[in-house]
């Protein structure tokens, strides 16, 4: 039995099915598995990732028993899996807490919704049943994001000893918002949150609209009493299933990068290629560096629209400057997703034929998920703009001074959680205000070489200053305290 469980949609290694029948294991990194790495070389605990089987391969590794040691994937039913994680988690749940619903038109909870969130209250049914089975006498259970929002509520239920945590990776929606859902649905959501002993955010002002949502249902008996009483806070107070008074206490892990690994990688052989490709495709000009998912709560076409009106209103830096635009096509299952990522490619186009000349194309845009293309336009990036309407984190902010190699200004939104840790060296900006962005990036490229170098230590000193493995470890430490 397991002393310290992990629970996510997506676990640690995936399989790949081939044509002759052969399973082949793809292994992922970040925080998560640097952390659990940690914990499984204790000797005195035993570590499990519990995990959704997201594709056939992954689901013929199931089927086949066929396993990485210290991981279990769950075969969800596939339409169950759809409804749970695209009907919900993404096209709910993700557009409540980014704010990024067209009020006008949605949303709409109809029976159609409801009976997606029979499958989502299934999708985490089966994980907390998993856990239950698996985990140790008072072991310790960190649930990871969104997708698994009533795994702690029902976990609770199924094993009350058991120590359990909650992270959420995104913004938490306001309690406006959060009034939007049906009032049976937002209760449950909350009850499934306030099973846990401990809920982290990356940043105070996410966990604190938590707080405002849960104290909004008081009245109903979600959560009674909030003690906020220093740093961390002791937490909220609530009824649990009418057992008692329980106490979930919210707190900050603000997720940083591990400097070391990310330098290394930046300078492998093959990202020194695509360096050297976009230099020579570059020459000496200035640039402006974004690297995002083409998420609809990155803001991109409005970053854009900042650079068209700096060419306007600053036509010094015609020719001058280059924009490197990373938009990788994300959740293309989804219409919206689509339309989003078809007029990100129409505006650059606009921008090149409205300002390009026979050797400058003003934007260069990526569309295909490079790993080492990103890491060279991080070593080249003079200006890093990065603008979401609404984040829970944004780790390429913190990123790129990591990685820059002649120091780069950061212009940074007020609405991404690194603003909180990362605002006192870089150009914020309100991330709906064009005209405010464009005026940044003007000063961003106008900044002298020792500013720039000044800021992008402090920044890189902030961005470093809880890695994955040490984040990881704080919640764990936390929840076993």
């Amino acid at each position: 039995m397991a002393t310290v469980l992990v629970a996510s949609n997506r676990g640690p290694v995936s399989y790949k099915l081939g044509e002759d029948g052969s399973l082949t294991p793809r292994r992922g990194g970040g925080g998560l598995v640097s952390g659990l790495s940690a914990v499984s070389a204790d000797d005195s605990q035993e570590s499990l990732w519990v995990c959704a089987a997201l594709g056939e391969g992954d689901r013929e590794a199931v089927r086949r028993g066929v396993g990485e040691p210290g991981v279990r994937m769950l075969d969800i039913p596939p339409e169950v899996y759809a409804d749970a994680y695209n009907g919900i988690a993404n096209s709910v749940l993700w557009f409540l807490h980014h704010h990024l619903y067209d009020i006008s038109r949605e949303p709409v909870f109809d029976a159609e919704f409801r009976r997606r969130w029979e499958s989502y209250r299934a999708y985490n049914r089966a994980f907390a049943e998993a856990l239950a089975a698996e985990a140790a006498d008072g072991a310790a259970v960190l649930v990871q994001d969104y997708h698994l929002a009533l795994v702690p509520g029902m976990l609770r239920d199924l094993r009350p000893d058991l120590r359990i945590a909650h992270f959420t990776h995104t913004p938490w929606g306001s309690p406006d918002y959060l009034r939007m859902l049906p009032d049976d649905v937002r209760e449950e959501l909350l009850w499934g949150m306030l099973g846990a002993d401990e809920l982290g955010f990356h940043t105070w002002p996410w966990a604190m609209a938590f707080v405002a949502g849960a104290s909004m249902d008081s009245e109903r008996g979600v959560a009674q009493g909030l003690s906020p009483t220093g740093d961390p806070w002791r937490g909220v107070e609530h009824l649990r299933y009418g057992v008692g008074k329980g106490r979930t206490r919210v707190r900050a892990y603000p997720l940083g990068v591990d400097a070391e690994e990310l330098r290394s990688l930046a300078h492998r052989p093959e990202v020194d290629e695509k360096l050297a490709a976009l230099r020579a495709e570059i020459g000496d000009r200035r640039t402006i560096v974004r690297v995002d998912r083409t998420e609809l709560s990155k803001n991109i076409l409005r970053g854009l629209l900042a650079y068209r009106e700096l060419l306007t209103t600053h036509p010094e830096w015609r020719d001058r400057v280059v924009h490197l635009a990373s938009a990788y096509p994300s959740r293309q299952d989804l219409e919206s997703y689509r339309s989003y990522t078809a007029a990100v490619r129409t505006l650059a186009e606009e921008i090149n034929t409205e300002f390009g000349t026979a050797d400058w194309q003003p934007v260069l845009v990526s569309v295909q998920d490079d790993f080492p293309r990103s890491l060279a336009a991080y070593r080249l990036a003079d200006v890093a703009l990065v603008n979401p309407v609404r984040d829970g984190m944004n780790l390429v902010a913190k990123e790129i001074p990591v990685v820059s190699e002649a120091g780069c200004a950061l212009v940074l939104s007020r609405e991404a959680g690194a603003y909180t840790e990362l605002r006192d060296d870089a150009l914020t900006v309100n991330p709906f205000d064009v005209s405010e962005t464009a005026e940044a990036l003007h000063t961003a490229l106008s900044m002298s070489p020792s500013e720039r170098s000044d800021r992008t230590k402090r920044l890189a000193a902030a961005a470093t200053a809880l890695p994955p493995q040490r984040w990881f470890l704080a919640q764990l430490e936390a929840l076993q305290d």
